[in-house]
């Protein structure tokens, strides 16, 4: 199963993304082992220097963490996840609002939208 890549940003920062959501998502747990650097650049038929470039970036949030010989880790810390996650909602929130405040809706009918789900 390979991610999905476009144009808009570099790879390894939507690779980085993809990872994230995946670790939000608890499809990697707490503290699970990440694939090498070698399996996730063949599974997503990427450079490994651009999967090298997305793990650090993720471990610079603090979402995973290195252990020297051992390979790659998710945190322990469920804080770390919940304020991942509090940050990708708050920003998916906000491109929804804008989205719709783009085609002339004012905040509640947004609100009115979304809580009729009409």
């Amino acid at each position: 199963m390979g991610f999905e890549f476009n144009n808009d940003a570099p790879l390894y920062l939507q690779m980085a993304e993809q990872i994230k959501a995946q670790i939000v998502a608890n499809e990697y747990s707490l503290g699970a082992k990440l694939p090498s650097v070698r399996d996730l650049s063949m599974e997503h038929r990427v450079n490994p220097n651009t999967v090298q470039k997305a793990l650090y970036e993720l471990e610079s949030q603090g979402l995973i963490m290195t252990e020297r010989t051992n390979g790659k880790f998710v945190t322990k810390d469920q804080s770390v996840i919940d304020r991942v996650k509090k940050q990708i909602v708050k920003s998916k929130v906000d491109e929804f609002f804008s989205a719709m405040q783009g085609l002339g809706y004012d905040k509640e009918q947004i609100i009115n939208i979304v809580k009729n789900k009409e």
